[in-house]
């Protein structure tokens, strides 16, 4: 039985678009009486919510309406309010965690920085978009191990989430701290002012192409530039098979390089009598 009623209250900050023929001061004297305006929700706040107690002998279900109309403007009712639950759909929908898949693409990059091992895990989606890391580091601490792991953690949630992967670029990029220096076995970046920062620029250049934040140029980048090859239907589909099935970290935009030719290759099936 229910006992108690919770009231909800949400603050509606909206614009009308009206189209006129012309402009003069009789019509837009007479705009605010118009009923033939457009709604566009620009943002929904939860002001506070209040609990009251229902009566034990009569529970009635109270309707509880959002009055959203404003004072200047004679507006449909019914329209203002289908309009603000599909914005509230919405934002709710925004907070949802899109969970990795059980089984996931991703590559492993191993890399030096100084003296110390850095081994950058990723995971994709389906659609190959990143979304997780793990760090794992040699010659630290176990402090330092933990810190990391953790760090990778937090940036796997937020990417399900949502958070843009651009973000996080923004933030870590040129970070400096120790262990520095030049990288080894990581054949776009030659140098890295800390771990952040090297984890990110290869992320950066794996998931968003960022050629900017690379210190060696593409290989097999012109190679994909020639039209003749862009227009080759065959090839578009051959690489979008590529795409589907491996990892887009992985190959980068480096497909011709990572492709084997198989067409003369003939394989014969036999099955059992």
């Amino acid at each position: 039985m229910a006992k108690y009623l919770i009231e909800t209250y949400y603050t509606c900050t909206f614009k009308v678009n009206h189209y006129l023929d012309e402009i003069n001061e009789t019509e837009l004297k007479n705009l605010e009486k118009r009923d033939d305006g457009k709604f566009e929700v620009l943002d929904v706040k939860l002001d506070n919510r209040k609990t009251k107690n229902l009566d034990p002998k009569n529970n009635k279900v109270i309707d509880n309406k959002i009055d959203l109309v404003p004072k200047d403007t004679s507006v449909k009712k019914e329209n203002l309010e289908d309009t603000v639950s599909k914005v509230l759909t919405k934002s709710e929908k925004s907070g949802k965690r899109f969970s990795m898949p059980d089984r996931r693409k991703g590559y492993i990059q191993k890399a030096t920085i100084g003296d110390h091992k850095v081994y950058l895990h990723t995971g994709e989606y389906e659609d190959g978009k990143i979304g997780e890391i793990f760090i794992d580091t040699s010659k630290e601490g176990e402090l330092v191990k933990a810190l990391m792991n953790n760090f990778a953690i937090a940036v796997s949630l937020g990417l399900q989430y949502g958070v843009p992967l651009d973000e996080y670029i923004s933030a870590f990029v040129d970070t400096k701290f120790e262990p520095s220096g030049k990288v080894y076995g990581n054949d776009r970046i030659l140098s890295a002012t800390s771990i952040l920062d090297y984890i990110f620029r290869e992320l950066a250049i794996s998931y968003q192409n960022r050629e900017d934040l690379a210190h060696t140029p593409s290989i097999g980048g012109s190679e994909l530039a020639n039209p003749d090859d862009q227009n080759s239907e065959d090839q578009n589909q051959l690489l979008k098979i590529v795409k589907d099935i491996t990892s887009k970290g992985f190959v980068r935009n480096n497909y011709k390089k990572n492709l084997v030719d198989l067409s003369d290759v003939k394989i014969s099936l036999k099955g059992k009598k």
